[in-house]
């Protein structure tokens, strides 16, 4: 968690342009100390904005360097696990 953490207080120029030109608005990534990750952002279209990153070099790249901190398969990209979540309220 700690790597993970660390990682993201240092996110590559180049991701931060991709997930930018894609559409990701607003996004933000919370980390309880049980490891329970979740994210939040705005965007037009989810599946178009996760669809135009998995098109991009540098999402493949960080998506390597990110695997090894997950409890996933090997050769699984940690993005892909990502399950969008049902809003139950909202004010």
């Amino acid at each position: 968690m700690a790597e993970y953490k660390a990682s993201h207080q240092a996110v590559w120029p180049e991701m931060l342009d991709a997930l930018r030109q894609t559409g990701w608005n607003n996004y933000s990534l919370f980390m309880r100390d049980d490891g329970l990750l979740v994210g939040y952002l705005e965007t037009e279209d989810f599946e178009r904005a996760r669809a135009e990153m998995n098109n991009r070099e540098v999402n493949a790249k960080w998506q390597k360097e990110m695997s090894d901190l997950f409890l996933i398969p090997p050769g699984v990209a940690p993005d892909s696990q990502m399950k969008p979540l049902t809003e139950v309220f909202h004010l």
